[in-house]
C-alpha cells in the first residue's frame, strides 16, 4: 500500500513525455458495497505499446547500437527529470520500459521510486531500508537496502546490455571473478561505447558517472565521434516522419526502420459514442441529475464494464454537476470500449 500510494505521490509531481501522466484527483478510496475495507485506486495515462523486453521478444532481434545511444539518450534525460527532483527509480529495466508508436520511451512502474531526504539517507545508514532486487539489473547495493541515485544508472547499463545481446544479463556473469563478460557477445560495438557500458556498470557507485547531465554529455559526444551528426536532430526527425521510416524500403543500415510497423500493436482511435437523434435527446441542463435516474444509469454500466461504473459516475457528476441527461449517458458510453454495447447502453437509458 505505501508503495502504491508513493507511485501517485511521484507521478502527480512530474510532467514528461517519457513518465505517464495521471490527474490530480487520480488517487482516491472507494468503499464497496458492504465492505468496511476501502479499495485505493489510481487512474494514470495508457501507454499504448510493448514494453522492450516484449519488443525485443517479438522482433526476434537486438537493436543496433545506433539506436542503443538514442534510446539511451532518451532514457537518460527521464531519469535527469527524476533526479533533478530528489528522485531515484530503483527498478529500471527492460519490462519497466515501454515504447509507443511514435519511437516515445516511457518508464514506468514508480512503485519503487524513493525520495532521496535526510530521513531516507538516515534509515539507510541504518540499515531500515527494504532492499527491492531484480535479478541481473539491481547492484549490490541496492539488495543491502542501500540504493542511491547511481545505482539507476547501474541498472540502465545492465539493460543495454539486454538491448544488445538479446541476453538476459546473468548470463554473462562469471562470480569466480566477479565480472560480466558480455563485451564477446557482440564483437562489432565501438570500445568507445562498450567502455562507457562498463563504466555504467561499475559495482561501487563511486566509479560510476556521478549525474544524468554528465551521462547525458557522454552519450552526445560518443554519438557525434562516431556519427558525425547531432543525436537530437536526429531524434526529432525520427519522431516526426516514423510513418516514412515504417515503409519496407527503409534504409538497410537501420533494421529497426522496417520492422516497427510489426511491433507494434495495432491500435484503433477511440469510437465516439453514437449519436443520438435530435428528437431523441433528453435535456436538464442547470439541474442536478434525478437521484433514481442516476443510480439506474449506473447499474446499466456496470453490466458493461463491472463494478467501476460506481465510481465513474460519481466522478463525472462531481466534474459536471448540471450535465445534462443525454450529456451525461453519452460520456459514460465513451468509457465502454465496444461500440456496439456503447450505443446499447445509450438506448437503455435514454428510451
Amino acid at each position: 500500500m505505501e508503495l502504491f500510494q508513493r507511485e501517485a505521490q511521484f507521478l502527480s509531481k512530474l510532467n514528461h513525455p517519457g513518465i505517464p501522466k495521471i490527474e490530480p484527483d487520480a488517487y482516491f478510496t472507494y468503499y464497496p458495497h458492504n465492505s468496511n475495507d476501502p479499495l485505493h485506486c489510481l487512474v494514470m495515462e495508457k501507454i499504448e505499446g510493448l514494453d522492450l523486453k516484449e519488443y525485443i521478444t517479438r522482433r526476434g532481434s537486438c537493436i543496433t547500437e545506433k539506436r542503443a545511444i538514442q534510446w539511451m539518450i532518451q532514457l537518460v534525460s527521464i531519469l535527469k527529470e527524476i533526479h533533478d527532483r530528489n528522485f531515484f527509480h530503483r527498478d529500471i529495466k527492460p519490462s519497466n520500459i515501454m515504447i509507443r508508436a511514435d519511437g516515445q520511451l516511457v518508464l514506468i512502474d514508480f512503485g519503487t521510486a524513493r525520495e532521496v531526504t535526510e530521513t531516507y539517507m538516515s534509515k539507510r545508514s541504518e540499515g531500515q531500508v527494504t532492499g527491492l532486487f531484480s535479478a541481473g539489473y539491481s547492484p549490490l547495493e541496492q539488495l543491502n537496502g542501500q540504493a542511491v541515485p547511481q545505482s539507476d544508472f547501474f541498472a540502465l547499463g545492465r539493460t543495454f546490455v539486454f538491448l544488445i545481446t538479446g541476453k538476459h544479463p546473468s548470463e554473462f556473469y562469471d562470480s569466480y571473478v566477479d565480472h560480466l563478460n558480455w563485451r564477446d557477445a557482440i564483437p562489432s560495438l565501438s570500445p568507445i561505447f562498450t567502455d562507457f557500458l562498463d563504466r555504467l556498470m561499475a559495482r561501487l557507485p563511486s566509479q560510476r558517472p556521478q549525474s544524468a547531465k554528465i551521462i547525458l554529455q557522454e552519450l552526445e559526444e560518443i554519438y557525434r565521434t562516431l556519427y558525425g551528426t547531432d543525436p537530437h536532430s536526429r531524434m526529432k526527425h525520427s519522431a516526426s516522419s516514423v510513418s516514412d521510416r515504417e515503409k519496407p524500403n527503409a534504409p538497410k543500415g537501420d533494421p529497426f526502420a522496417a520492422k516497427t510497423t510489426e511491433l507494434m500493436p495495432k491500435t484503433t482511435p477511440p469510437t465516439s459514442a453514437p449519436k443520438i437523434p435530435s428528437e431523441d435527446k433528453k435535456t436538464n441542463t442547470g439541474a442536478k441529475l434525478d437521484p433514481s435516474f442516476v443510480a439506474r444509469t449506473q447499474q446499466e454500466l456496470a453490466e458493461f464494464i463491472g463494478p467501476m461504473a460506481s465510481i465513474i459516475c460519481q466522478r463525472l457528476l462531481n466534474k459536471n454537476p448540471t450535465m445534462s441527461v443525454t450529456e451525461f449517458v453519452q460520456a459514460l458510453a465513451q468509457k465502454i470500449p465496444d461500440p456496439k454495447q456503447a450505443e446499447e447502453f445509450q438506448k437503455r437509458c435514454l428510451k
